[in-house]
C-alpha cells in the first residue's frame, strides 16, 4: 500500500482490520515464556488505555511520559496517548532521579507509564508527586494502578481519533552528551515522512522480523522499529535481558537487525574470544570451509537470517565494518539525529562505501557550509526545541537548514563522510586543530579496545585514553598480559601515526582501569561517550603522563 500520506494512527487503524489475527508482538515474561499480541489485541488494549486517559479529563494535548525498557506496552502506550489526544514523552530507562525530575518538570508531564526497569529505586525520587503513575506488567514492585487492571476495566475507545499532521506528537529529550537534555518537538508529519521514506527506500515488507532492544526513547529505534513496523506491518520481538539476548535473537530470527557501534564491537569480541582473528582469517581463505565458517559464526550470533543489518548513532570503525562484510553481512551505516527523527543519510545495499554514512534519503536536501558543517533539511526536520526559542533559532540557518554540528565531505556519488564534530575539535599548543573521531576510528581496529577517547587540548601532541574489552579487563594486573598489550599498542601507535598528519600523531596511549558506563555518567543512555566527563576525570594526570614520555601508560 502507498503510505506516503498516512499518519501513524492511520496505520494503526489499517493493520487493526487488514491483519487483525496476525501476530504482531512477542513479549518474553521470564522462564522462557512469552505473551503474544495480534494486531487486533494490541490495538484493542491501546484503545482501552486511551479510554482511561480520556476519563482523567486532562487538559488538551497534555504530556504523558513513558519510562521503561522496550516492551509491548511501550508501543501500545504511545498509540493510546495519541488516541486520547495527548503528546508522548519518552524517558530513557537508565536516567538518574535528577534527569527524570528535570524532564518531567520541563515537559509538565501529567501521567507517567512506569515499566520494565533495572533500577527504579535510583529514579523514583525524581518523579514529582503531582504525576499520576501507571505500571506495566513487568515493572518493579510499586503501588500504582496497573496496565492489566485498567485495560480490563475500561471499554475500548470506539472512534478512530484523527490527529492533524502538523500537531506535536512527541517530545524526544536528547541523550545529553553535552549538558542538559533538550526537548526535540516532532510532529505526526515528521514521524510519518521518516517512517514511510525509510521503509520504502530499504524495500522493507510485512514478512520481516525485528528484535527491539535499543531504547525506544531514542529516535533510531523509534523510527525504524516502532514506526517501521507500523508502516510495513512486520513482526516485532522484544529482548528479555542481556543474559537471555542470544536466546531472544534465536527466537526472533530477525531479517532486519539494527545496532550501535559499541554492541557491534562487543559481538565481534565475543566471536574472537572463541575463534582468534588470525585463525578465523585462515579458515575463511579455505574455499571449502569459507561458506561453512561464515554461516556458523552468523548463526552463533543469531544473525544468519538477516537480510539487512544497520549501524547508527555513532561512527563504527572501518575495520569492524570490513570484518562483518567479510562474514557476508553487509553492515550498512546510516546517519540521522533526534532533530530529524533519524532520517537523513543511509548507505544502500550494493552502493555502500566503508567510512561513509551514505546518500541523502529521499526528500532530504543536504549541503556543506563554508565552515565545512553538514546542513540538512527535509519534512522530517523537527518543529524546534520545546520551550527554547533561542536554541531553536541557533540550530537553523537563515534558509531553514538544520545545523548538524558535524563536519563532512561528499564523494562523487553523493555519499557523505563525517569527519568529526565541530565542538569536539581541539587545538594543540602549536595552534593546530585536531578532529578526534577519525583517529579514534583507526584505534578501534584493535580487538582489545572497547572504547577510546582522543584528547590533548593545549598539549604538543594528542593522546588516547582506551578502555579494554570487558572479557580481558580482569587480566590487567597480570604482568605477562601487560607486556603483550604494550607491544601490540606500540605497534598500533606506529601504524596510526603513519596515516595521520604530523600534528595529529599520538604521543601515547593510556589504558584506564575504570569502566566507562551509563551508571557513572561516562556514557549517554545511547552508549555514546560523554567526552567532557571522560576528559575531566583524568585531567589532573595528563601533565604527568606527558612528562613520562612512554608510549603506553597504565592508569
Amino acid at each position: 500500500m502507498d503510505t506516503t500520506d498516512k499518519l501513524p494512527l492511520d496505520m494503526v487503524y489499517h493493520w487493526e482490520n487488514a491483519k487483525a489475527d496476525s501476530l504482531y508482538m512477542t513479549q518474553p515474561i521470564g522462564d522462557g515464556k512469552v505473551v503474544e499480541y495480534t494486531w487486533k489485541r494490541a490495538v484493542d488494549e491501546a484503545r482501552r488505555m486511551a479510554s482511561y486517559l480520556k476519563s482523567l479529563n486532562l487538559p488538551e494535548k497534555s504530556r504523558v511520559g513513558i519510562v521503561s525498557k522496550n516492551c509491548a506496552q511501550w508501543i501500545m502506550s504511545d498509540w493510546a496517548i495519541w488516541m486520547a489526544g495527548h503528546i508522548s514523552v519518552p524517558l530513557y530507562p537508565t536516567l538518574n532521579a535528577d534527569t527524570v525530575n528535570y524532564i518531567l518538570n520541563h515537559s509538565e508531564c501529567e501521567v507517567l507509564f512506569v515499566g520494565k526497569l533495572d533500577d527504579w529505586d535510583l529514579m523514583k525520587s525524581g518523579v514529582p508527586e503531582s504525576v499520576r503513575c501507571i505500571s506495566y506488567p513487568l515493572s518493579p514492585p510499586n503501588d500504582f494502578e496497573t496496565w492489566d487492571d485498567l485495560v480490563g476495566k475500561y471499554p475500548p475507545l470506539e472512534e478512530n481519533t484523527q490527529r492533524d499532521a502538523d500537531e506535536l506528537a512527541t517530545i524526544v529529550y536528547t541523550s545529553g552528551s553535552t549538558g542538559r537534555p533538550k526537548g526535540v518537538m516532532l510532529s505526526f508529519r515528521n514521524m510519518a515522512f521518516a517512517a514511510a521514506g525509510g521503509t520504502q527506500v530499504l524495500g522493507v515488507g510485512a514478512e520481516e522480523r525485528m528484535l527491539s532492544y535499543l531504547p525506544l526513547a531514542h529516535v533510531f529505534e523509534r523510527t525504524f522499529v516502532e514506526l517501521g513496523s507500523l508502516y510495513s506491518g512486520f513482526q516485532l520481538f522484544f529482548a528479555e535481558s542481556l543474559d537471555t539476548f542470544v536466546q531472544d535473537l534465536q527466537r526472533a530470527q530477525p531479517t532486519l537487525f539494527l545496532s550501535v557501534p559499541r554492541l557491534w564491537v562487543k559481538f565481534q569480541h565475543g566471536v574472537l574470544q572463541k575463534l582468534p582473528k588470525e585463525k578465523l582469517e585462515k579458515l575463511l581463505k579455505v574455499p571449502l570451509l569459507n561458506k561453512l565458517i561464515k554461516k556458523k559464526v552468523l548463526k552463533g550470533l543469531g544473525l544468519n537470517k538477516v537480510k539487512l543489518a544497520g549501524s547508527g548513532s555513532a561512527p563504527l570503525s572501518n575495520d569492524v565494518l570490513d570484518w562483518y562484510r567479510n562474514l557476508g553481512l553487509e553492515l550498512l551505516e546510516g546517519y540521522g539525529m533526534s532533530e530529524n527523527f533519524a532520517y537523513s543519510h543511509m548507505n544502500k545495499p550494493g552502493r555502500s562505501r566503508t567510512g561513509y554514512v551514505g546518500e541523502a534519503l529521499p526528500g532530504v536536501e543536504m549541503k556543506i557550509s563554508d565552515e565545512g558543517e553538514v546542513l540538512v533539511k527535509s519534512p522530517a526536520t523537527m518543529m524546534g526545541y520545546y520551550k527554547d526559542e533561542e536554541k531553536t533559532r541557533e540550530t537553523f540557518s537563515e534558509d531553514g537548514f538544520l545545523k548538524t554540528g558535524d563536519k563532512g565531505e561528499i564523494d562523487e556519488m553523493g555519499r557523505l563522510k563525517l569527519t568529526g564534530r565541530i565542538k569536539e575539535i581541539f587545538k594543540t599548543s602549536k595552534g593546530k586543530y585536531i578532529a578526534p573521531a577519525p583517529i579514534e576510528n583507526r584505534l578501534m581496529s584493535h580487538e582489545a579496545i572497547e572504547m577510546v577517547c582522543v584528547s590533548g587540548a593545549n598539549q604538543t601532541q594528542p593522546h588516547a585514553l582506551v578502555m579494554l574489552g570487558e572479557e580481558i579487563r580482569p587480566k590487567m594486573a597480570d604482568e605477562a598480559f601487560r607486556k603483550d598489550i604494550e607491544a601490540s599498542f606500540k605497534k598500533l601507535i606506529a601504524d596510526v601515526n603513519k596515516t595521520v598528519d604530523p600534528h595529529e600523531q599520538l604521543a601515547f596511549i593510556t589504558v584506564v582501569s575504570d569502566e566507562w558506563s551509563i551508571e557513572n555518567s561516562f556514557l549517554t543512555p545511547t552508549l555514546k561517550l560523554k567526552r567532557n566527563v571522560v576528559e575531566d576525570a583524568y585531567q589532573e594526570n595528563v601533565d604527568t603522563w606527558y612528562a613520562k614520555r612512554e608510549p603506553v601508560i597504565w592508569q
